[in-house]
């Protein structure tokens, strides 16, 4: 079975299992507003300058966080991969 792709989904990561895998190459503009259907934690797997952003509050670093589904929130892109592990409850 070939690995899934970010072009293959049309977001700006890959998924295996609950690991999410931002590549180097990820641009600003992939990185949109969004909110989730479900609460959910997320937190980096290594050290990271990605930043984290509510909306309406300051970007913040990026370390594991809850997110309550139906709250708008993004990323902000930092230097090199970032790898998540991503726990939907």
């Amino acid at each position: 079975m070939e690995k899934e792709t970010s072009q293959d989904t049309g977001r700006p990561y890959i998924e295996n299992e609950n690991i999410r895998i931002f590549s180097k190459d990820t641009t600003e503009d992939d990185l949109v507003w969004h909110r989730d259907y479900e609460d959910r934690i997320i937190e980096p797997l290594a050290d990271t300058d990605w930043k984290f952003q509510y909306d309406n509050n300051n970007p913040e670093s990026l370390k594991r966080l809850f997110i309550r589904k139906g709250v708008y929130h993004r990323l902000i892109k930092g230097t090199g991969e970032l790898k998540l592990k991503v726990i939907k409850l």
